[in-house]
């Protein structure tokens, strides 16, 4: 049995291994209602970044690692300080009333798109994901397919390596217990549910997490829409690796 002399032992010891890949930062507007709640979640417990700095109006104690506040001055993105942010999240649903972690964050208005995304463009973000709830079926099927208004559209041309555009079915109020007209509005949109036709029903909030996540981890360059019904597919029993395939163009080894 070979052995090596007690110095190159020592030398072998104090030569760096393999570089780690480092994992990317993000910036995140809007992580609020049950969508932003669960995309949240699922981006810090999946510890695929290596920090996630989480939009903010007020400090409050934090419980997730690897996750940090960052608290704004003002509404004016073009304002805010510069962070150091590899990858971008911009979500708008409002937060629920009666949690107050939701209530201490900042949640961006859809006509702030433009400005929160140049910010985190300055920030050195190359990657941006924008997810816009709207109710399915109210837009032109030509709008479905594209980029909705100019908004986007100048989003676009701030030079994002990759910009990912995720249309959502919005969750439908729900109405309280309250007195007999409630009770009787209730009762009659939960017939009239059974006339919607599938494919227009609203998405729940973790499937359209699932596919967010997946979409920054796996998305090449260049701009990506998912139009409302292939989030609905996605959505589907073992449909979200097929829809990723199809719209992405992305492969995975069996």
């Amino acid at each position: 049995m070979s052995s090596f002399p007690p110095l190159d032992v020592l030398r072998g010891a104090q030569r760096p291994g393999p570089a780690a890949v480092a994992r990317p930062r993000m910036l995140l507007a809007g992580a609020t209602g049950p969508l932003g709640n669960e995309v949240l979640n699922r981006v810090v417990g999946g510890q695929r970044y290596a920090l996630v700095q989480v939009l903010a109006r007020e400090r409050y104690t934090e419980g997730l690692r690897d996750m940090q506040l960052l608290p704004q001055t003002g509404d004016d993105a073009l304002q805010w300080p510069l962070q150091a942010a590899e990858v971008g999240l911009i979500m708008f649903e409002p937060p629920r009333p009666f949690y107050q972690r939701e209530r201490a964050l900042w949640t961006p208005q859809p006509a702030q798109l433009q400005a929160v995304a140049q910010w985190m463009r300055a920030c050195g973000v190359q990657t941006l994901a924008v997810v816009l709830p709207h109710d399915m079926g109210s837009l032109p099927q030509s709008i479905r397919q594209g980029l909705a208004n100019v908004d986007e559209q100048q989003v676009a041309a701030l030079g994002f390596e990759r910009l990912i555009l995720v249309r959502s079915a919005r969750e439908p109020a729900r109405l309280g217990a309250g007195n007999v007209l409630h009770r009787v509005a209730r009762a009659m949109l939960s017939a009239l549910s059974y006339m919607v036709p599938q494919g227009d029903r609203p998405v729940r909030a973790m499937h359209v997490a699932r596919l967010v996540e997946a979409a920054l981890l796996q998305a090449p360059p260049g701009i990506h829409v998912a139009a409302p019904e292939r989030v609905w597919r996605a959505a589907q029993k073992d449909g979200l690796q097929t829809e990723l395939q199809d719209w992405l163009r992305v492969h995975h080894e069996p």
